[in-house]
């Protein structure tokens, strides 16, 4: 394998510079059959070792698509898990940079276990140390298992991820609709950043660099930005979490996951006060640069979002990283589709805010109504803190349409009940005289006063009773 091979270069652009440290080089294929010669594959097409992202340890291995296709045998797979093996008894992340042509043929059920070994040592470093996936070619038929399994997948543009080809489906055709595509995949949530090559890299680093290498680990770095600085964009753009949540965060760093995938539910994390905080928040509005509205969204639950934000809290919950919900909305997506499944997506999401131990906050922006606010982090599923900010409203349901229900009467007396249901019912003050909002405060003063919540709940210890794990 040359010196200068692709997986190489990849691997030197991702990781602090001369920190590499290869292990394995010098494992070769085993197997003979079909004319396969173990002095063809060097390394057998996996360059696998170790190194440090912004003085941070993590282990990393690169398939080699100029070696066999960057197959995957049993040394290549044995190489993987070892690498795997390390990570796990060292506590620090694997990156996986995935080229490959998938099983390599000729080594047969050799081969097929190899793809158990490394979906064996993924599943048991799940929720130990965080997993990432690049891939920059081809990953398909089980090897696309391997990115399903980690916690982060990153994805160039011209690069395919299938179980099976777009050609190989009964009626479809890759260019009339490519299900292996970047952006079919970004869409559908198995993809959290596609970009180019050198973009997805970098991208890579910010995220190590704000994650705890283990599920002990905390990730702390130093602040310079001003802890009570003005959160100035906040009432203005707290429509779209990008500015929001960006305007909260330390430097203005917000690093999203997902952002293809339901995007009216934001997903991402942030450093507040050099602490790493996960972000869930409603999304009703998309910027430009210029400040013009160019999308918007329902202020509504919908499936996707449910499911892309129940994965967030459990992977934060399993990397005792804190979670922060901006909430914004009046109830669930009612169409026909949304209907088979909003449920057991509402449910999932209720399940994964209040079986998570972390600290919680919630902040109440806009409008908490029904159900649905329920669902996003309230106190009654477990939020420590719950702040409003003062045109913020929260109820059960619009005030018009309870006050049809409740009254009976002339369009005034409607308009008059109305007010009144408003004034006892969807207030935050009367939501905060009955305890379930703790704090109002001003839009520009949110950064400080989550800041300050943080602080208070460093130190938080909570234990659930004793079981397996939570059978939803």
């Amino acid at each position: 394998m040359s010196s200068f091979s692709k997986a190489r270069q990849r691997i030197t652009a991702l990781l602090d510079e001369n920190s590499f440290v290869e292990i394995g080089a010098k494992v070769t294929a085993r197997a003979t059959d079909f004319n396969l010669k173990p002095v063809e594959t060097p390394s057998d097409g996996v360059v696998t070792g170790y190194g440090v992202i912004d003085g941070n340890l993590v282990y990393v291995y690169s398939q080699d698509a100029s070696v066999l296709g960057g197959s995957v045998g049993e040394m290549h797979a044995r190489k993987i898990a070892a690498i795997y093996d390390l990570a796990i008894r060292t506590g620090a992340p694997v990156i996986g940079l995935v080229e490959s042509a998938g099983l390599r043929l000729q080594e047969g059920m050799d081969a097929l276990n190899a793809f158990g070994t490394i979906y064996g040592r993924q599943v048991k470093a799940s929720g130990l140390i965080p997993q990432v996936t690049a891939i920059f070619g081809n990953c398909g038929g089980g090897l696309a298992l391997v990115p399903a399994l980690t916690d982060f997948v990153f994805m160039a543009e011209d690069a395919k991820l299938f179980v099976n080809a777009p050609n190989t489906l009964a009626g479809n055709k890759e260019d009339k609709n490519d299900t292996a595509a970047a952006a079919v995949k970004a869409a559908n949530g198995s993809v959290d950043v596609v970009g180019t090559e050198e973009e997805i890299l970098s991208e890579i680093r910010t995220l190590i660099s704000m994650l705890p290498s283990n599920n002990e680990d905390e990730s702390v770095a130093d602040c310079a930005d001003d802890l009570n600085r003005a959160s100035a964009n906040v009432a203005a753009g707290y429509a779209d979490p990008s500015i929001a949540v960006s305007d909260i965060a330390d430097d203005g760093l917000f690093f999203e996951t997902k952002r293809a995938c339901a995007p009216e539910m934001a997903t991402g994390l942030i450093r507040l006060n050099g602490m790493t905080v996960g972000v869930v928040a409603n999304r009703s509005a998309v910027y430009d640069e210029n400040g013009e509205e160019k999308k918007n969204f329902d202020t509504v639950l919908t499936a996707a979002g449910c499911y892309k934000a129940a994965d967030f809290v459990r992977f934060c919950d399993a990397f005792e990283i804190p979670v922060i919900t901006l909430t914004n909305v009046t109830g669930f997506a009612a169409t026909e589709s949304e209907e088979r499944k909003v449920a057991d997506a509402a449910g999932k999401l209720t399940a994964a805010f209040a079986g998570a131990n972390v600290p919680k906050v919630n902040v109440i922006v806009k409008k908490a109504v029904g159900s649905a606010y329920a669902v996003m982090n309230s106190k009654a599923t477990g939020a420590d803190f719950t702040i409003a900010l003062p045109d913020a409203t929260i109820g059960i349901m619009d005030a018009k349409l309870a006050a049809h229900v409740l009254c009976d009467g002339t369009a005034e007396e409607v308009a008059e009940t109305a007010a009144k249901y408003d004034a006892l019912q969807n207030s935050i003050d009367s939501a905060a005289a009955r305890g379930y909002v703790d704090q109002i405060v001003e839009a520009d003063d949110l950064r400080k006063y989550l800041i300050g919540a943080m602080e208070v709940l460093y130190t938080k210890r909570e234990e659930f009773p004793a079981k397996k794990h939570s059978a939803k």
